[in-house]
């Protein structure tokens, strides 16, 4: 077997700045409840494909979507000023 090798530079030069800054992270740490709410919908939903849904993949389902919308929700108030306190579950 012959090795292929690169014949011409990085496309991509490796610097410091691939990483993200600070700032950059402050900015999503508010986004991540929704994020991971939506990701919790998402595999409720996956594991539909592989399977006929049962009642308790339904509720897992609507307890997932009442998550993103709770989660939605929280991320407007936040946006608006306006802080609700409140259990999303």
């Amino acid at each position: 077997m012959k090795n292929i090798a690169a014949l011409q530079d990085v496309v991509t030069p490796w610097s410091d700045g691939l990483e993200p800054s600070e700032a950059e992270l402050n900015e999503i740490e508010p986004e991540m409840p929704l994020v991971l709410a939506e990701v919790e919908l998402l595999d409720a939903l996956i594991v539909l494909l592989h399977q006929p849904p049962t009642q308790i993949h339904s509720r897992r389902i609507r307890r997932a979507h009442r998550r993103v919308l709770a989660a939605r929700q929280d991320a407007a108030n936040c946006a608006a000023g306006t802080q609700v306190s409140g259990d999303a579950a």
